[in-house]
């Protein structure tokens, strides 16, 4: 298929405005995480009710779970990138081909790593030196929530691939439910209402696991099902390489870098954690409420995956240039407006959360007015290090600005100035906006040095002939 025919948008697309086409893709996948994250926050509020240890517990599980799921969740990175690639090149089969080669993948390396995590659960919490009734809480919460890495990582393949295919509403929908599900089933099985079971904190983790599969099951249903979004295809002999080579190749930085960003936010509770019960607890309420504001904006990285690939794929780089622009333009906007917003939802903290006491209320406050500062910075760092340089094949800039920025500025800073100085746990959160701001220079550096031309020429199948 020649670059010109398969640049010519559907005429459903051709007659929407950019922000409008921008709109329909980052909107949908902002609010699906607004909404997972308002669940996690309900979540935190309903196990809040249980006291600063079980929050902290919660937390401290969450974040080591959270190191495995984002990893994996890199393999749905590449996959939407390449689907976006071969849908915007009109190429059906190869969509099919690289879907289901990623499916497999992410199936057999989620079941690799789910039994070893949950019998090596107690070590690994214990590793974190939280004090040992977080750590005795913890462990069972972990070792039932790890159940939810298989169904969780497929799912997330299934999302950036709708997304991908120009259906991004159908996640938000599935989301939806699943949120109300996992809300009720949390509730009930904390608490033990009706025929359900007192379980504490435990009855979150089950919620968890409910959840993921329900929401496997209706992605699943939507692609495979009666709309015929997509078909199982594996590829042929000869071409598997072709499809498993692209994908491993965008997918693995994506996966160091996203191993070494959840590493350095588990490194980073073990810091809060030393300091203390009450600096863990409100640093878990400081990320929760961090996270609903700044996913207002997290659907620019996905626009960015999905338009930067499709004009990719029809070898036109000046629209690759020209998206680019346009979602930088819509990310300070919202990067500026939500951090405003996330600033002021430092106030609500007591009235959310009364039993964790006062001292957690005051580092919370102090916490959520520092993080907001760096926002804008933050949304950046989304748009170009999650969705611009991966989609231009740049992993090496990706892993140069989270490992620079986590491991050689962040955490050293966090355990100076946490540790071993008057400032304690301000000095954790300081420390974590200047990890934001060594990434966002890292990050713009890299992103100057993309050779558009050269990379729309080798996306539409053609021999390169610019080079830099």
């Amino acid at each position: 298929m020649s670059a010109v025919h398969a640049s010519s948008p559907p005429p459903s697309e051709s007659i929407k405005s950019p922000a409008r086409e921008i709109a329909a893709i980052a909107v949908p996948v902002s609010l699906e995480m607004v909404i997972q994250l308002v669940l996690t926050f309900v979540n935190q509020i309903i196990v809040g009710t249980l006291g600063a240890v079980a929050v902290a517990a919660v937390g401290l599980s969450g974040s080591l779970g959270f190191l495995f799921f984002i990893t994996l969740g890199a393999l749905g990175s590449g996959t939407s990138i390449l689907v976006a690639r071969r849908h915007g090149a009109g190429d059906r089969a190869g969509v099919n081909q690289t879907l289901t080669t990623s499916l497999l993948t992410s199936l057999l390396l989620a079941a690799v790593l789910t039994l070893p995590i949950v019998l090596g659960a107690s070590s690994l919490l214990r590793l974190a030196g939280g004090e040992p009734r977080v750590t005795l809480a913890a462990i069972p919460y972990m070792q039932v929530s790890m159940l939810a890495l298989i169904p969780g990582t497929l799912a997330w393949m299934l999302s950036g691939a709708l997304r991908s295919l120009g259906h991004a509403r159908t996640p938000l929908v599935a989301t939806v439910i699943t949120v109300i599900v996992e809300s009720l089933t949390a509730y009930g099985l904390v608490f033990g209402v009706g025929p359900l079971p007192q379980m504490g904190v435990v009855g979150a983790a089950w919620a968890l696991v409910i959840a993921n599969l329900l929401k496997l099951t209706l992605l699943a249903a939507q692609i495979y099902g009666p709309r015929h979004l997509a078909a199982l295809a594996l590829p042929a002999r000869d071409s598997w390489r072709a499809i498993a080579g692209p994908l491993l190749s965008i997918s693995a930085p994506i996966a160091f870098t996203e191993f070494a960003w959840s590493l350095g936010g588990f490194l980073y509770a073990t810091v809060y954690a030393r300091v203390g019960t009450a600096a863990l607890a409100a640093s878990q309420i400081v990320g929760t409420l961090e996270g609903i504001f700044i996913v207002g904006s997290f659907g620019l990285m996905s626009a960015a995956t999905v338009f930067i690939g499709r004009a990719l794929g029809a070898g036109d780089p000046n629209s690759a240039r020209l998206w680019l622009a346009r979602i930088s333009r819509t990310g300070l906007v919202t990067g500026v407006g939500f951090g405003l917003l996330f600033a002021a939802s430092a106030f609500l903290v007591p009235g959310l959360f009364p039993r964790v006491g006062s001292d957690v209320h005051h580092i919370a406050l102090i916490g959520i007015l520092i993080s907001a500062v760096t926002q804008v910075v933050k949304v950046r760092n989304m748009i170009i290090g999650g969705g611009v340089l991966p989609g231009a094949a740049d992993g090496k800039g990706v892993i140069l600005g989270d490992v620079v920025g986590a491991f050689v500025v962040g955490l050293p800073l966090a355990i100076g100035l946490g540790l071993y100085s008057p400032l304690g746990v301000w000095g954790v959160f300081l420390a974590r906006s200047a990890e934001e701001i060594a990434k966002v220079m890292i990050f713009e550096w890299r992103r100057r040095r993309i050779n558009w031309e050269r990379l729309a020429q080798e996306q539409a199948g053609q021999t390169p002939q610019v080079t830099h």
